[in-house]
């Protein structure tokens, strides 16, 4: 598992793709990162200091799938969707291991707003018909 600060320099870097943070990609940075046990000052100091993107081709399943989660939320969050985004979550799909198309797939199904959910064992099915085989 990956620190936590790498976690959320990971969110950072995507909400600043379009080099704008918008007040809704702080809040939901904010809250993954309260959430997850960091302080709001902590939270400030990753927002302003975000870590390089990290390795991230050997998490277990569960945490890949917890990225693209975040990721795609995260892009959806200010209802602008810029192609820099999109490029980003991509290029980190591929980094995971999932072959670029699963943003699109998932994106259908993960909303904008966090109280609308589908259920997880079903996108975590989507992502996995995404991942790329081993070698």
């Amino acid at each position: 598992m990956l620190p936590l600060e790498e976690q959320i320099s990971i969110l950072v870097h995507l909400s600043m793709a379009d080099n704008f943070l918008a007040e809704e990609e702080s809040d939901l940075i904010h809250n993954i990162g309260q959430r997850s046990g960091l302080t709001k000052d902590e939270v400030e100091f990753i927002l302003d200091n975000p870590k390089p993107v990290p390795n991230v081709k050997n998490l277990p399943p569960d945490e890949k799938f917890e990225y693209l989660f975040n990721v795609i939320q995260l892009m959806k969050i200010d209802g602008k969707i810029h192609i820099k985004e999109i490029s980003f979550c991509e290029r980190l799909a591929l980094a995971l291991g999932y072959k670029p198309g699963v943003i699109a797939d998932l994106s259908a199904y993960i909303y904008s707003d966090p109280s609308i959910q589908t259920k997880r064992s079903y996108l975590r099915s989507i992502a996995d018909s995404h991942l790329i085989p081993r070698r």
